[in-house]
């Protein structure tokens, strides 16, 4: 019998030490590692019979790159953040707060798929019958998909392997357990193992394999950080549990480009996308209201109009406030000083409360114009011209910095009929833009005088 040895696993990065310790050796988080039981593999192990030949040594100039094709999905939005569509022998790792539609969307595009391909739908949570209640209810097709109720990782590999799906779907990650740990289900030791064998089936057999994934209260992949390593692509679910809207944002794509965003409309038939984001996140936007500034953000290669909300009131209490829902809450307190210093507009004695319409999350430091503008507006009660689009970096010496992408996103504001726009000099466009009046600054005090004005 296998000696049973026993260690402690970091949450975060998957790292393991001999013993306890506060803080992990390996990447430095605190109160992370948990104690696991780890057995060596068994000499019979149903995953060693997928294990690769060595392979060959060669010139890189000898490798012939080819560009992979892509399978369509049958959900545009979805083929737009992976990068075009599927593609085989890849695998996908999509994560999300429970509830937010990972279950749906997967199952609509192995349906669409289905129709072509020969798809498996892997259930480590749900029942047979659950699932089938689900597809009733999106009116999908379910004669197109194979359906296997299962959480030992030995039994999913043996179906693989005797099925040979061209698309399979694992939910969820967590649920699934191998022999060859001793430890529970959603351990890091199981997560990892499986992970990296399902990983070894896809690139040896060419089966694209969509993996869903847990996510912890912060909002990140449950289980060792390793995992999102393996992957090829990692795709999160944003949005408002409260909103009818949901968006996909590829962290981390081999295949494509990373950031792109796919929003989708949460339906009685299910998620279906959505082509007009833009025109969705202004729907209730007012350009009489004071505090309210519209952005044009880049998401990946689509350009977004985001309304961006400021809220600046006397502070009641010791300590003013300062709350950032959407926007990054690290950079409010670089604005508000450099709004004082550098345009003489103080708010450091105002409760701010700022927040991006919609439930989209906006990284970008394009948005720093736009935020400050929103704040004047608020503090002012003036509400900003009328049928004006923002964008641009601030800096520290309150200069007004370009951004990638400048000339699409004045395009699709003129598009969806905005006439005014106030970004950094060096974005100004060469050629005019019909029906968009461009207002080329180069200090954040420009900026604030033409508002003021």
């Amino acid at each position: 019998m296998a000696r049973i040895k026993t260690v402690y696993s970091c949450g975060e990065c998957g790292g393991q030490s001999p013993k306890w310790q506060g803080q992990c050796p390996h990447c430095g988080a605190w109160n992370t590692l948990t104690e696991t039981t780890v057995a060596p593999p068994s000499a019979n192990s149903r995953f060693q019979t997928w294990t690769a030949a060595a392979s060959p040594v060669q010139r890189l100039s000898e490798v012939q790159a080819e560009e992979l094709p892509r399978t369509p999905s049958g959900i545009d939005e979805l083929d737009r953040v992976l990068g075009g569509g599927i593609v085989r022998g890849a695998v996908i790792l999509l994560g999300g707060d429970p509830g937010i539609g990972k279950s749906t969307l997967l199952l609509q595009a192995l349906s669409s798929l289905g129709a072509t391909k020969k798809v498996l739908y892997v259930s480590g949570e749900e029942s047979p019958q659950q699932i089938a209640l689900r597809a009733s209810r999106l009116a999908v097709d379910p004669g197109r998909v194979h359906l296997l109720a299962e959480i030992r990782m030995e039994a999913i590999l043996a179906t693989l392997q005797a099925e040979a799906p061209e698309v399979a779907v694992i939910d969820s990650i967590q649920t699934l357990y191998t022999e060859a740990v001793t430890s529970a289900p959603g351990s890091v030791s199981q997560v990892r193992e499986c992970a990296a064998q399902l990983t070894r089936v896809a690139k040896q057999s060419g089966t694209t394999i969509l993996l869903v994934g847990h996510v912890t209260k912060e909002g990140a992949i449950a289980g060792p950080r390793v995992l999102e390593h393996i992957v090829d692509t990692v795709l999160y679910f944003e949005g408002d549990a409260h909103s009818s809207y949901r968006m996909v944002r590829a962290i981390k794509n081999r295949f494509g480009a990373a950031n792109e965003l796919g929003v989708f409309a949460m339906t009685e038939r299910g998620l279906k996308g959505v082509s007009n984001p833009s025109a969705i996140f202004l729907s209730s936007y007012r350009d009489d209201v004071p505090g309210s500034c519209v952005l044009v953000t880049q998401e990946g290669s689509r350009p977004l109009l985001v309304e961006v909300q400021a809220l600046v009131d006397d502070a009641h209490g010791f300590q003013p406030k300062r709350l950032a829902v959407g926007l990054e809450q690290n950079r409010l307190a670089m604005l508000m000083a450099v709004l004082h210093r550098h345009a003489g507009v103080a708010v450091f004695d105002q409760d701010v409360f700022l927040n991006a319409v919609g439930g989209v999350k906006i990284g970008e430091p394009a948005a720093d114009l736009a935020v400050v503008l929103a704040m004047v507006s608020s503090l002012r009660d003036q509400p900003l011209p009328d049928k004006l689009v923002v964008f641009g970096e601030i800096g520290l010496s309150g200069e007004v910095r370009p951004v990638a992408r400048g000339q699409e996103r004045l395009k699709e504001a003129a598009k969806l009929g905005f006439t005014r726009a106030i970004v950094p000099a060096a974005n100004r466009p060469r050629q005019p833009i019909d029906g968009m009046e461009v207002i080329a600054v180069e200090r954040l005090a420009e900026a604030v005088d033409y508002c003021r004005g």
